[in-house]
């Protein structure tokens, strides 16, 4: 589905909060989002919520919290998502593609237009885990201090979502006294992309086939996995070609030694 008004794309786009430890944050988050005119909060196995120190933090903000979505999992969290970007202040030893704070705020606006796009924040302790990580097509880093670059999860969430609204208004032209709307130039492309679901159900049928061949070792991957997931994060199939990806694998399953595999 593509929008077409400029007005719904900041509505197609979701703050999403891991395992937050600490409801304050969870209350200046929506106060960030709702400044930025960001209102779709998902948050994933919060440790406190509701609460009343979330609602007093959140200010003018608390039909945020009120609507919020809580969800058991990221997956669950980014299922329909066509595009999922991951806030976090440490490099892995496998690296992910990685933009920066504008970039992130470019690319969320320009393919909101098409399919929901996630921003994904880390625990307050430890951010994101690598396993999630690997999830997102993209790690956003925010430079800073190198002797010292770990900001508060509100703080990121409010750096992000204001380069969010900067793009947004500067592909919408609304001058800052109106409200008015235009037409987004949709982006050329003959299909949609590929969801974080339809990804993960492509993955698991790749896996499943590599182990039927022997290519890998299931009790001893190593980081071949990995390296998978960030190959397709990278190429960032579209739906009729991943389709044709798992014909293919389905085939490869009908014949020889993988006859009759499920």
């Amino acid at each position: 589905m593509t929008i077409h008004d400029v007005s719904d794309v900041l509505n197609n786009i979701r703050v999403v909060m891991v395992n937050t430890t600490h409801p304050g944050n969870i209350g200046s988050a929506a106060r960030a989002m709702k400044t930025m005119g960001l209102s779709q909060l998902v948050l994933v196995k919060p440790k406190i919520f509701p609460s009343e120190e979330a609602d007093w933090l959140a200010s003018g903000a608390v039909d945020i919290l009120q609507q919020a979505r809580v969800v058991a999992s990221l997956e669950e969290a980014i299922a329909d998502c066509g595009l999922i970007l991951g806030a976090s202040a440490r490099q892995r030893r496998i690296p992910w593609p990685v933009i920066d704070g504008r970039q992130c705020g470019e690319l969320a606006v320009r393919e909101a237009s098409h399919h929901p796009v996630a921003l994904v924040f880390g625990r307050e302790a430890m951010g994101l885990r690598n396993e999630e990580l690997t999830q997102c097509h993209y790690h956003v880093a925010i430079p800073g201090n190198p002797e010292y670059s770990v900001l508060n999860v509100a703080m990121a969430i409010q750096l992000l979502c204001y380069e969010v609204r900067t793009h947004w208004l500067l592909q919408s032209a609304v001058a800052e006294d109106t409200a008015q709307s235009m037409p987004i130039v949709a982006r050329a492309w003959d299909e949609p992309l590929a969801t974080h679901q339809d990804m993960q159900n492509f993955q698991a049928h790749f896996v499943r086939v590599l182990e039927r061949l022997e290519v890998i070792d299931s009790k001893n991957p190593r980081q071949i996995l990995v390296r998978v997931k960030r190959l397709l994060a990278r190429v960032r199939p579209d739906k009729t070609e991943l389709n044709f990806l798992r014909g293919v694998l389905t085939a490869v399953e009908d014949k020889g030694k993988l006859s009759g595999a499920k």
